[in-house]
């Protein structure tokens, strides 16, 4: 009987058709800041570009086309594959997806991330078993949660100075 265990489903790309494979090969495979390959008759706002290793990743998008936002794998000409984005949306690997790619796609893409989902069960779980009362917070973050608000207010000191 074979191990099922291992398998990893959707780790597959979207084929992209001839132009823009070409355009993909010719993004450099190194970190190149605010690099972006030029359209025909034009420049595009969304550039072709890579994704590093060290940054954080834009927001999963329904449609794997390398014109919609930065969503080349670092080192390889290829677009992330449907399980890349997947993993990056909280979906655990033996997570099956169905359908076309194109739709596999779409399904991650739309999708609210599986632990932002979580999170919000657990805490609408709460709030209907009235676990907590009106005066306190639903969940609280990790105490070494970094403080967005103190780091936004410091930003903008700086920037009246």
């Amino acid at each position: 009987m074979q191990n099922h265990k291992h398998l990893l489903y959707d780790h597959r790309p979207l084929q992209l058709n001839t132009d823009d494979y070409q355009r993909v090969c010719r993004v450099p495979k190194r970190k190149v800041p605010d690099y972006a390959m030029s359209f025909v008759g034009g420049s595009s706002s969304k550039p072709f570009a890579r994704l590093w290793w060290d940054e954080t990743v834009p927001p999963v998008v329904t449609r794997a086309e390398p014109h919609n936002q930065a969503i080349l794998h670092p080192v390889q000409d290829r677009v992330l594959s449907i399980r890349e984005n997947a993993r990056l949306q909280g979906f655990p690997d033996y997570y099956k997806l169905f359908g076309p790619v194109k739709e596999r796609y779409i399904q991650v893409g739309n999708a609210v991330a599986v632990p932002v989902s979580r999170a919000l069960g657990y805490a609408l779980g709460l709030a209907y078993q009235g676990v907590v009362s009106n005066d306190e917070p639903l969940t609280k973050l990790p105490p070494r949660f970094p403080n967005i608000s103190e780091k936004a207010s410091s930003d903008s000191s700086q920037d009246n100075s």
